[in-house]
């Protein structure tokens, strides 16, 4: 049943995306936001009592609410799977920014491709070359690829139900969210949320890494993985950019001008400069590895029913 709700919760999203997320960002914020205020007193244990009440409840009621349907109709229990899918991986959330930038610079118009970046990564990038901004635009995308695709792929097929794809997506947000207040706020009261978030990126980035090796150049993944992925500060999306890096044969990192210097960012993958090409060629990889990942699925499950 995993494999079926993966696929069907995956046309879904290409054949029709959900039209408008912010409501449901919007009132996630809303709740992590309360969580903080009710409960930061800047401590960790406070964190960890606000996590647990604010992702444990809403696994349990998925799980509750799956097994009802399950013992009514497993077509039911099904519908729940995809729907829940639908909300917590939503890749084409963030697809219309690479596509966009992707036009802007076949067209020429740099400007264009440098202001969709800017507002994809919420940062200034104005004094971004072509090469720089194609060589982010790919970054961004391997990372939103991982981080709403399989990511949540690895933990709904490992849990039981839709729980799995819940407790990576409310994890993700609430370390994400705490994260980005911390700077103002005592941060202590995060750390729960971030170690629970690094615990669920460990091995799903490495077999996302994994799997564009095995679609890509395998051997220059192997290699950027294992002398480059540690450089990066995450250490779970930099197996997932040095992988995919190498498996392309495109440099990603390196430094990158700012108003205020340079942003310095340790290099990975080896081979030419982004640009163009590459773009295609990080759409092609992400599919690739993504079948890969539903054939492996669909070998477990038959596997299990001849067991």
């Amino acid at each position: 049943m995993s494999l079926i709700s993966l696929i069907i919760a995956l046309l879904l999203e290409q054949w029709r995306p959900l039209a408008d997320r912010r409501e449901l960002v919007s009132r996630a914020v809303r709740f992590a936001d309360f969580l903080q205020q009710h409960f930061n007193a800047g401590e960790r244990a406070h964190g960890t009592i606000a996590w647990v009440l604010g992702v444990v409840p809403a696994m349990l009621l998925a799980l509750l609410v799956y097994y009802l349907l399950y013992g009514l109709s497993p077509l039911l229990a099904l519908a729940f799977n995809v729907l829940i899918l639908y909300v917590t991986m939503g890749f084409r959330q963030v697809s219309h920014y690479f596509t966009d930038i992707h036009w802007a610079l076949k067209s020429g118009d740099l400007d264009e491709a440098r202001a969709i970046l800017g507002e994809w990564r919420g940062t200034n990038c104005e004094l971004l070359n072509a090469e720089e901004v194609a060589r982010l635009t790919i970054e961004e995308a391997l990372v939103a690829s991982y981080q709403h695709v399989f990511a949540v792929v690895f933990w709904f097929a490992l849990l039981p139900g839709p729980i799995g794809a819940i407790l990576y997506r409310m994890s993700s947000f609430l370390h994400h969210r705490w994260a980005e207040r911390s700077e103002s706020e005592l941060s202590a009261f995060g750390d729960f949320a971030a170690q629970v978030f690094r615990l669920l990126d460990w091995v799903p980035a490495r077999l996302t890494g994994i799997a564009f090796a095995v679609v890509g150049d395998f051997e220059d993944a192997a290699y950027c993985w294992r002398l480059q992925a540690a450089k990066w500060p995450d250490a779970a999306l930099g197996v997932v950019l040095a992988c995919g890096a190498g498996a392309m044969g495109v440099r990603l990192g390196m430094p990158l001008p700012s108003e205020s210097g340079s942003v310095d960012r340790p290099e990975l993958g080896l081979g030419d400069d982004a640009d163009i090409g590459f773009l295609d060629s990080t759409i092609g990889l992400v599919w690739r590895a993504l079948v890969v990942i539903l054939f492996i699925l669909l070998l477990v499950a038959i596997a299990r029913a001849l067991s």
